[in-house]
């Protein structure tokens, strides 16, 4: 839980959800500067816009988060201008990609090697990297949050369907980097709250192939998304760090 000026990073910035995250930390007072960073955040039209309205609010910088080194690069190149970070909110993620023959799994014979590590590349080690690098950033005398987004779908105990393999276990991996971040934080950052936030069924590209089944009321905006998921992480504490929360606020079982 955070009251004063702090300074925000977005990952995954240029589209879907976080792209609305950042439009709504801009809207923010408590929010001194927002640093929007993507594998396309100086190409994104729309973050270009935003940082031609806000110069003085916004930067965007240039991240693959399956490189540790632009990873490591990406918090040097914050540390050279901002000696803490008060906000590090993740929402690069992947389930398809038509481009590289990546969908979902139906059944076991569809597993692939090059798939799985494709997908856990993103999901699960790039969100324990940002923390592995991030950390000496976000540990201060200052509230300080590290968030990202999980999936319901990763949770063991949720799972009646099966299928879809490599995302539901590159999520449930995902959780327990976060769960042992959050436990080795407690030591380390005190004042630091580690939260996996699923968004629920959200109108982006992720989801896209996969809305036909969804209720109008079951399929969120980017905006409500982005304004229920920053109301989560400006109002927990960090005494509530390692918890795996629905947009809801309720809580969900690893």
């Amino acid at each position: 839980m955070t009251t004063h000026t702090g300074i925000a990073i977005v990952i995954g910035a240029s589209h879907g959800i976080g792209l609305a995250m950042v439009r709504q930390l801009l809207t923010m007072p408590q929010v001194g500067r927002i640093y929007a960073c993507s594998r396309q955040a100086l190409l994104s039209e729309s973050l270009t816009v935003l940082a031609q309205q806000h110069p003085q609010k916004l930067q965007r910088l240039s991240v693959d988060i399956t490189v540790e080194a632009d990873i490591v690069k990406l918090a040097n190149e914050v540390r050279e201008q901002d000696q803490q970070l008060h906000w590090l909110i993740n929402c690069a993620g992947i389930l398809h990609d038509s481009g590289r023959n990546i969908r979902p799994e139906k059944r076991l014979e569809n597993v692939d090697t090059a798939q799985l590590e494709a997908i856990f590349r993103v999901n699960a080690f790039g969100p324990i990297l940002l923390a592995k690098h991030f950390l000496k950033l976000l540990a201060h005398d200052h509230p300080a949050t590290f968030a990202t987004l999980s999936a319901k779908v990763g949770s063991i105990s949720d799972n009646q369907l099966g299928g879809w393999y490599s995302y539901r276990a590159s999520k449930a991996a995902q959780n327990q980097f976060l769960k042992t971040f959050a436990i080795e934080a407690l030591r380390r950052a005190p004042n630091l709250t580690c939260l996996a936030l699923h968004p629920g069924t959200t109108d982006t590209a992720l989801s896209k192939p996969f809305q036909k089944n969804v209720s109008n009321e079951k399929l969120f905006s980017t905006t409500f998304v982005a304004e229920t998921l920053l109301a989560i992480i400006f109002g927990t504490a960090a005494s509530e760090s390692g918890r795996f929360l629905s947009w809801d606020g309720s809580e969900i079982p690893w």
